[in-house]
């Protein structure tokens, strides 16, 4: 797969985040997580990934996603010359680090998401406290710039 311009300007302008958004994609999460159990075929890893997360993953998004992540040095991918052909794909030394670190994160994400809920639900009311106050200023505001300007008018 070649490899644009643009990505190739990304990556001299700062590796460390492009190989962080690799791994941190919507599908990175889901092929790294499911490699780390075993290797599997493609058809396999898009089964698992399509049900792990509702909406299931494209042929070509899963495509995408484990060529970026060869390239990266974390999948492995192991075509038998056979028929019909087979694929396999597995984690590298590098990826299984990875793949413990992303899973560690979703592991936090699942035991601490009623503390984020909860969180959410107090930004948001503060938010709408917040929005409430700012209409009513501005109204009252308005208020007062229409009645200062009927005064000026009138004089």
């Amino acid at each position: 797969m070649p490899v644009s311009k643009n990505a190739v300007d990304a990556e001299a302008m700062c590796p460390h985040r492009l190989v962080l958004e690799h791994v941190t994609s919507r599908w990175g999460v889901l092929v790294l997580i499911e490699l780390l159990e075993r290797p599997y075929r493609f058809s396999e890893l898009r089964r698992a990934i399509s049900g792990l997360g509702g909406r299931g993953v494209s042929e070509k998004m899963l495509t995408q996603t484990l060529q970026t992540l060869e390239r990266d040095g974390l999948v492995h991918r192991d075509a038998k010359p056979v028929i019909p052909p087979r694929v396999d794909y597995s984690l590298t030394a590098l990826g299984r680090e990875a793949a413990e670190q992303v899973r560690a994160l979703a592991r936090w994400t699942h035991t601490r998401m009623d503390a984020v809920e909860e969180a959410r639900r107090s930004y948001d009311e503060s938010r709408r406290a917040y929005d409430e106050r700012r209409q009513a200023y501005d109204a009252s505001r308005g208020a007062y710039e229409e009645a200062r300007g009927n005064r000026s008018r009138a004089s």
